[in-house]
Order: structure tokens, then C-alpha cells, then sequence
């Protein structure tokens, strides 16, 4: 009897780690099955699919601030006329995507691989329905027709080329007609020099009986109409051009002669430091009544985006700030606008549509209607996270995944192995 108790008690060391693995195994999946899950989870929360998240947010991750496990952050903004409507259109800021043609898996329709930089996951039409009201699109002619390209020198190539831009524009007219007190501004970098060329593409896209008419624009930085005038009018599309020729022969605004912008690029993420676009009077001009910050590194790369768009972000909307003489941004303009550590640049526009529009610290405290710097309860509000204006909606691509950094580093000596040859090449010819 004694010789089979100690034969019980005796367990193998190789067994042993059996049961802890079994152990450890269950003790896991009990968490992450006990969780919220179904659309429960709120900000911050853990989750594991995005049907997790409450609306107005999706499960992602911020490897780069050591935060691995999927939880849930912002992907929609708070429609700032949702909440305080009637204002002038340059009293609120707008969320703007650099380069919001140039998407990660977008399909391939040229032919070869395509090598060249991305800086946004989702849809424009996606881009649009989570509460972007800003589109950086670069327009090129390229087969006969107008593409939008991430090239170099002012040509589109087949390995740098998205699509045609009217596929793009048709995505903005479709969001227009569905939703039509929403305001969308273009801001094209121009390579286009087919003789009415915008002007033509606009109209096929049935873009042009949204169009905010370039004589109306205020060229002395007075305000400009109320947003409610502007849905009233149908005048809900904004366009600029970089070529200040456009103007006289398109009627297409020359945009620095409407708005100042800070340098894009590195410039533009230095913290301490905005200086002006070289092409934009100074910030502090009061000739321009609209402002926009520019925030996104040269080299975008996704896996970082996280973290650029989190406490960074907030402290260069500060800077910015005071370089412009206490004036907030009109538009802010970010690469992968839909990563962060939790509200990124949708939290980032909360704080400055609040601090404009009603002296509250988020746009979720104003009360519409109500006297200046009469806000709800703030911690309550800065908490909330439910979308107020057109719902929005995820492709797959705007899933957090540990290959999405890798699409951009392998492509980044490629990318600039080939500018810095077409560099040679104007060089030598």
C-alpha cells in the first residue's frame, strides 16, 4: 500500500509541463473568451475581431509602443456640424488624408508590380463615410487620360500609377449625393497640363454642380459662408490646384492664394517647430482664411503610424498653433489616418473643434446653442466614441497585421533606388 501511494504521488517532470501548458492554454482562453466581445467593447478594451469593438471603433494594435494585443481605438471622427452647425466653414477643422489615392493592396491595373509609397489602408470611399472631409490627390496625364500617381519629376510611370482619377471622383460624387449637408474639400498636387483637362474630368465625374465657385472664395482672409449656406447652395465641393495658372483658365482655385500650410514632410513632424511651405505666405498672414497643418513624415511606413499619430500628433497641433499666431488648423492632414494608441487624429480634431468652437475640451462637451465655454460633463464626454454623422465602415485592409510594415520597408531601397536614378537621369540629360 505504501509502495503504490508514493507510485501516485510521484508525477514526471515531462508531465508536469504538460499540465502547465494545458493549464496555461485554458487559463487563456477563459480570458479572451470572457472578455467583451459582440460589440461590447469599448476604448482601450481588449478584443480579438473587430465586431468586438463599439461602433465608431476597431480592434487594431500599436506594436511600436509595445502594445501587441489587439484593442479597441477610434476609427471614426465626430462630424463637428453634427454637434455645432450655422458656423462660418473656416471656423471648424476637417480631417484631411495625404495621399489618399495611394492604398496599401490597391489592385494592380498597369500591369507590373507596382513600386512606390503607400500612406493610406482604407477605401476613399471608406476614407469618407469614417469622417475624412479632406482628400490630397496628385493628378498626373498618363495613357491618354488623367491618373493619380506617386511619381517623380512631374511623370507618371506604369509602376507608380493607382488609377484614373475619375474613378476616384465618382467615389466622391456617390458620397455627396447620399449625404447633402456634407462639405469635401480636393486639394490636387497638379501635373495635368491637357488643355481644360481638370475641368473636363470634374464634369464627367457629375462633380461639377457641387462646385464651390472660385469668385465667391474670400481672397482677403474674411470668413467664409456658413456651412448651412454652403449645403443650401450645393456649393460642397472644395477644389484646389498647385498650379496657380488654373485659376483664370479653369476657375480652379490657386491654393496658396486661399489658404497657408506648413512644410509637409519631416519638417512638418519636427517637434518644437512649423515653419511655412516654402510656396505659402506665412502662417501668421492674415490675407488667408484657411489653415492647413500638415502632419506626416517623408517616409511613411505603417508599422510607426501608430505612434506618430498619437501623443506626437497632439503635441505638432499645439506647436502649429502658436507658429500661426493662436489660429487652429482649418484641415489636418495625416497618412494612415485610421492608426493609434486609441483616438489618434480623430481625438486630435475633437480637441481642436472643441477648443474652437465652443471652449470645451472636446467637441463631445459642446452643447449646441449654448453661450461660449458652457460645456458637459468632460470627463464623460471626452469617453465617448459614438460616430455622429454618416455611419462609417472597415475594408479588410484597415486590420493592424504583422505584415503591413513589411510591404513598405522592402520597397523602401527600391522606391528610392529608383528616384535617386531618375534623379541621375534629369542630371545627365
Amino acid at each position: 500500500m505504501k509502495q503504490k501511494q508514493k507510485q501516485t504521488k510521484k508525477i514526471s517532470p515531462l508531465l508536469q509541463t504538460h499540465y502547465l501548458l494545458l493549464f496555461f492554454f485554458f487559463f487563456t482562453f477563459f480570458l479572451t473568451t470572457s472578455a467583451c466581445s459582440n460589440g461590447d467593447c469599448q476604448l482601450l478594451d481588449s478584443c480579438s475581431a473587430p465586431t468586438d469593438c463599439a461602433p465608431g471603433l476597431y480592434c487594431g494594435n500599436c506594436p511600436e509602443l509595445g502594445k501587441t494585443q489587439p484593442f479597441c481605438t477610434r476609427g471614426q471622427a465626430i462630424i463637428p456640424t453634427a454637434i455645432v452647425n450655422g458656423l462660418p466653414f473656416n471656423k471648424y477643422t476637417w480631417l484631411v488624408t495625404h495621399n489618399a489615392f495611394s492604398i496599401v493592396d490597391a489592385p494592380l491595373l498597369t500591369g507590373p508590380q507596382r513600386i512606390t509609397f503607400y500612406n493610406q489602408e482604407d477605401s476613399v470611399t471608406n476614407q469618407l463615410r469614417n469622417g475624412v472631409r479632406g482628400l490630397m490627390l496628385d493628378m498626373y496625364d498618363f495613357e491618354n487620360d488623367i491618373w493619380l500617381c506617386h511619381s517623380f519629376r512631374g511623370q507618371c510611370y506604369n509602376i507608380t500609377a493607382f488609377q484614373p482619377a475619375i474613378n476616384t471622383l465618382r467615389e466622391v460624387e456617390a458620397f455627396l449625393s447620399s449625404n447633402p449637408t456634407e462639405i469635401v474639400t480636393i486639394i490636387i498636387e497638379d501635373y495635368v497640363h491637357t488643355p481644360k483637362g481638370l475641368t473636363n474630368l470634374f464634369m464627367d465625374a457629375g462633380l461639377d454642380k457641387y462646385w464651390f465657385p472660385v469668385t465667391q472664395m474670400p481672397k482677403k482672409g474674411e470668413d467664409w459662408p456658413t456651412v448651412t449656406k454652403m449645403a443650401e447652395d450645393n456649393h460642397r465641393l472644395l477644389v484646389f490646384t498647385s498650379d496657380s495658372s488654373k485659376e483664370a483658365t479653369e476657375g480652379i482655385a490657386y491654393q496658396w492664394r486661399y489658404m497657408v500650410e506648413n512644410a509637409p514632410g519631416d519638417p512638418g513632424v519636427q517637434q518644437g517647430s512649423c515653419p511655412n511651405r516654402k510656396e505659402s505666405k506665412p502662417l501668421t498672414s492674415k490675407t488667408a482664411s484657411l489653415f492647413l497643418q500638415n502632419y506626416f513624415p517623408t517616409m511613411p511606413v505603417q508599422a510607426e503610424a501608430c505612434k506618430e499619430n498619437s501623443t506626437p500628433l497632439m503635441d505638432m497641433v499645439a506647436t502649429c498653433y502658436k507658429a500661426a499666431g493662436n489660429t487652429m488648423p482649418n484641415f489636418l492632414a495625416v497618412n494612415f489616418y485610421m492608426r493609434s494608441d486609441g483616438g489618434g487624429a480623430f481625438e486630435a480634431l475633437d480637441r481642436m473643434n472643441g477648443q474652437t468652437l465652443c471652449g470645451c475640451a472636446s467637441v463631445a462637451s459642446c452643447q449646441a446653442g449654448a453661450p461660449f465655454g458652457t460645456c458637459r460633463n468632460n470627463a464623460a464626454s471626452n469617453n465617448s466614441t459614438s460616430p455622429r454623422g454618416p455611419s462609417g465602415s472597415f475594408s479588410g485592409s484597415v486590420q493592424m497585421t504583422a505584415s503591413a510594415s513589411r510591404i513598405d520597408l522592402t520597397s523602401l531601397l527600391v522606391v528610392y533606388g529608383f528616384y535617386f536614378l531618375m534623379h541621375m537621369v534629369g542630371i545627365l540629360f
